[in-house]
């Protein structure tokens, strides 16, 4: 029978919490995440894509689907409602 190592008891007093805001600033209704600006593109990517497929690849409207899909990306981050 191998011999235990002696462990220091565990303590019994229970961990303080960590200091954080008070629950009605930290989970506020105006609370977002924020998004970085590779994450922000990726997302303009995805919707001017979907544009672009909506409209059978059709050439000619790339500008046009880039800003409608940045807009709506914006929009939607923002909170803001749509047209």
């Amino acid at each position: 029978m191998a011999a235990k190592k002696d462990r220091p008891a565990p303590s019994r007093t229970p961990a303080k919490p960590a200091a954080s805001k008070p629950k009605s600033e930290a989970f506020s209704s105006h609370a977002r995440a924020e998004i970085s600006p590779v994450e922000l593109r990726k997302l303009i990517e995805e919707a001017a894509y979907y544009r672009a497929k909506q409209r059978g690849f059709a050439p000619g409207h790339e500008i046009e689907d880039w800003v409608q899909a940045e807009a709506e990306v914006l929009r939607r981050i923002e909170g803001r409602p749509g047209r």
